[in-house]
């Protein structure tokens, strides 16, 4: 029970390091959640710092993902839900960091990395058709909702994979949704910002 605590706590700590806002402040000695959309991940990177940064932020919260799922199947022993709840914990810790007056980003990218991991087959293809409606639309928050709200589907039809893993994918996908109703409202109302179109909610611009 010890090695299993110890494992979610671990997770929520590593989620906790939020690297959109170190790598702003290294890079430019900003805090990105001052500028743009205010978001600390990896799109508001991309608005703010660049196509460079963004790639290097999204890579790092995928992995932090992927490391918190591994360290419930490490430490977690022999019970399923353990590295589903350290992938929730990650994603969590992203979301309101320890580190960073629990003023975080909305998760997505981590959840890309906890997903893949546990039922790397059915996030793919949620994935996949995230990717394409992102294109088409060029708004990342549509594609992010797309992507949460299909996995669970793809998991049912799918089948053969463990129950804590479908019920983790319906706990992230309420996450998601919840951390992204500003920007349903904004879609519904065609206010979203668009991939590309530099703009944001707070008024804030690209730092050169």
């Amino acid at each position: 029970m010890l090695m299993q605590i110890s494992s979610l706590i671990l997770s929520y700590l590593l989620g906790s390091i939020s690297f959109s806002v170190l790598l702003a402040k290294i890079l430019k000695g900003i805090d990105i959640r001052q500028y743009g959309s205010g978001n600390a991940g990896a799109t508001n990177t991309l608005r703010i710092l660049g196509k460079g940064p963004a790639i290097f932020v999204l890579f790092l919260d995928v992995l932090k993902g992927i490391t918190a799922v591994w360290i419930g199947k490490w430490l977690g022993g022999d019970e399923a839900w353990i590295p589903a709840l350290c992938g929730i914990a990650a994603i969590i810790g992203h979301n309101w960091p320890l580190y960073f007056n629990f003023r975080g980003g909305k998760g997505v990218a981590t959840t890309i990395g906890v997903m893949a991991t546990l039922s790397f087959l059915p996030a793919l293809i949620a994935g996949s058709i995230a990717i394409i409606s992102i294109v088409l639309t060029r708004y990342v928050s549509l594609g992010s909702l797309i992507f949460v709200a299909l996995t669970p589907v793809c998991l049912l039809i799918m089948g053969g994979y463990p129950g804590p893993t479908f019920w983790c994918s319906i706990i992230i996908a309420i996450f998601v949704f919840w951390r992204h109703r500003s920007n349903i409202v904004k879609i519904v109302q065609h206010r979203e910002n668009k991939i590309g179109s530099g703009g944001s909610s707070k008024g804030g611009e690209r730092v050169v």
